[in-house]
């Protein structure tokens, strides 16, 4: 799994930048993500992908471990739809990497 200190590491070593800038940047560049969404409901990202919020219905719902229902109330949602080239490089084949053999 990768988090956000991670990526900060990753292009803060490839740009030769701080990470407490890379940090504020990245942080600002979701901040902004999620403003959008808010104000108008959709982002789209060429070749990435676009995130829209959807309105969800009220329906019931039950609790896999108890088996109780409730009600579920309408609530608005974040959908992910992965663009074209995401899903090209998602989708390719991975080369296996290659066991080393131990010496006898």
């Amino acid at each position: 799994m990768m988090t956000k200190k991670d990526i900060v590491r990753i292009v803060s070593e490839e740009l030769d930048c701080s990470q407490v800038l890379v940090k504020k940047i990245v942080q600002r560049s979701l901040d902004v993500l999620i403003e959008m969404l808010v104000s108008q409901g959709r982002v789209e990202l060429r070749n990435f992908g676009v995130f829209e919020v959807k309105q969800r219905k009220s329906r019931i719902v039950r609790n896999p471990r108890t088996g109780e229902t409730m009600k579920m109330e309408a609530h608005r949602a974040v959908r992910f739809k992965a663009g074209k080239n995401m899903l090209e490089k998602v989708n390719a084949p991975v080369p296996k990497k290659r066991k080393k053999r131990e010496k006898n």
